[in-house]
């Protein structure tokens, strides 16, 4: 089992403060966004891991690593840490599990994260497996550079992703019923979103969601922008509004801030198709392919496929293809499905989705309960999010990783509170 040393992201839609507080450190002044552990590319997170000293040969999957482990004799005494995308491409089946290496592939299939939204990250939407390997390879075709900023597709993967509350989280997923969304547009009174409304009441949903969201990408930008204008002041009046419901309330509230972070941007209007959700700490959202979403505000554990790929649909500077984009979007009304951990008698907390690049799980742990056996046989991290757990021999303080090899049995034992992040196989 391995501590693992791991990466801050800070994008400019990253809090302040909340990871900071998390890791018990002094914040920085700068946004601190996502704190990445696993082994993406972008940001692998990093290790040292103890040999076996004089009481054994190091195991293969330590054979070829530049970095020394503690020896038994000095578990101290570690030189530079060494890139877990390293340790695993030197002994896949070791680190990750011959089931694993078999289904995936040589390279752990998930991204695990902290995420602290200080302001909305961008509206977007993640192409299926077959979309993503279509346009990946398109792209590799014309000879776009994978870091151009009006590329699409980074990779041939899709990218499902699942996101759990710490905090109070606030959230946009899936569209709404279009007769939902046209009520919610007639009671702004803007007298230019009525005839979005009057499409959103008279095609079928996948025409109507799918006119109405190209009219709202594709208008004349200072017409859109005075509307947006518009919608906002309307939006803020109805959320201070006693006589507003206080669900509507809210989401008016969301819509209103999108405008302030975002004037004239297309994406708020886009954004009142979506389903406003509000997470309360342990409840969890899980989106598919094709579903338009974005995170507003909060602080949360995010477990992703191990991909780049997004489509923009607003509320962003960055590039928006509008024809690679509704050729993704799935044009369907969706219940946002707020998902709560099922309990199983051993203590695991499931949150559980149709993916398997990705399995991902709680455990709340009492301080006299007898510990919990994790199973061998997957590669697991492990972070802790309150208290002072243990998992095995090691403590753990909120915000601190673990990363578990497939082979490797290990238990946690309380207090406190540790998330379990594996694949199923």
């Amino acid at each position: 089992m391995d501590r693992l040393a791991n990466t801050v992201r800070p994008y400019a839609w990253g809090s302040v403060t909340a990871i900071p507080e998390l890791l018990g450190t002094e914040p920085t002044g700068e946004p601190q966004a996502e704190l990445w552990m696993g082994a993406h590319p972008g940001a692998p997170s990093r290790i040292a891991r103890p040999t076996r000293g004089a009481h054994g040969t190091p195991a293969a999957r330590d054979a070829a690593g530049a970095v020394d482990r503690p020896t038994d004799s000095d578990p101290q005494a570690l030189r530079p840490l060494r890139p877990l995308s390293d340790v695993i491409a030197a002994d896949p089946e070791g680190e990750l599990g011959p089931a694993a290496v078999k289904k995936f592939g040589p390279r752990l299939p998930f991204l695990f994260k902290v995420l602290a939204a200080g302001a909305p990250l961008s509206l977007q939407v993640h192409p299926n497996l077959a979309q993503a390997q279509e346009g990946y390879a398109d792209e590799e075709r014309r000879g776009v550079p994978v870091d151009a900023p009006d590329r699409n597709y980074k990779d041939a993967n899709h990218k499902p992703e699942l996101i759990c509350a710490l905090t109070g989280f606030n959230g946009l997923c899936g569209f709404r019923v279009p007769a939902e969304s046209a009520d919610l547009l007639d009671a702004l009174a803007v007298d230019s979103l009525k005839p979005y409304a009057d499409l959103l009441r008279a095609h079928p949903e996948e025409a109507a969601l799918r006119e109405v969201l190209t009219a709202v990408l594709t208008a004349d930008p200072a017409d859109m922008a005075a509307t947006v204008t518009a919608t906002a002041h309307a939006a803020a009046r109805l959320a201070a509004d006693p006589a507003t419901a206080p669900t509507e309330a809210a989401a008016y509230a969301a819509y209103a801030g999108l405008a302030h972070h975002f004037p004239g941007d297309p994406g708020v209007l886009a954004a009142m198709l979506l389903n406003h959700v509000r997470l309360q700490p342990g409840e969890a959202l899980f989106l598919g392919a094709g579903v338009p979403h974005a995170y507003l505000d909060g602080l949360g554990v995010e477990i992703m496929a191990n991909s780049d790929n997004v489509l923009r649909c607003g509320l962003t500077p960055k590039h928006v293809d509008v024809p690679e984009l509704l050729r993704v979007v799935r044009f369907e009304a969706t219940d946002p499905g707020v998902l709560r951990p099922e309990a199983a008698p051993d203590g695991e907390e499931l949150y559980d989705t149709p993916i398997d690049e990705f399995r991902l799980s709680r455990y709340v742990l009492a301080a006299d309960a007898a510990p919990a056996r994790l199973p061998a046989g997957a590669p697991q991290i492990l972070l802790c999010t309150a208290g002072s757990p243990r998992a095995g021999d090691l403590p753990l303080a909120p915000g601190e990783s673990v990363f578990v090899p497939a082979d490797e049995k290990t238990e946690l034992s309380g207090p406190g509170t540790v998330f379990r992040a594996t694949i199923a196989v």
